[in-house]
């Protein structure tokens, strides 16, 4: 299957579970794979035959930056779903929430959640 690949969006909002993340915030990046038929956007050269990256953006902004989670488990089925709902020509996604700074004592680069939805297996 194609995709479309979004990497390393960064935005900041207030999920977690501990009451500092939702009061101070914290920084959140985002990894999209995006998996649609991409043959006729490549023949036409018309994007109505793909996804507009930019409000692929815009809505993963708006959840990311919008209300607060406690999981980031629950922001990345928030892309998901989001995702799913505008962009019928959307056949699976994977979507990655990581938390480059999470307030967890150790030594890391970072803590992070990846799910992967088919629409023909979740609808």
């Amino acid at each position: 299957m194609d995709k479309i690949l979004l990497n390393g969006l960064t935005f900041y909002g207030y999920h977690g579970a501990l009451h500092q993340e939702n009061e101070l915030g914290q920084r959140f990046v985002i990894d999209l794979e995006l998996e649609l038929p991409l043959e006729a956007a490549g023949k036409n050269d018309d994007l109505v035959s793909s996804i507009d990256y930019g409000e692929v953006y815009n809505l993963t902004k708006a959840i990311v930056e919008g209300a607060p989670y406690k999981l980031i488990e629950a922001v990345a089925e928030k892309i998901v779903s989001t995702l799913f709902s505008a962009f019928t020509k959307l056949v699976s996604c994977r979507v990655k929430v990581i938390k480059p700074d999470p307030p967890i004592p150790g030594h890391y680069q970072s803590v992070a959640v990846e799910i992967y939805r088919d629409r023909n297996r979740n609808e």
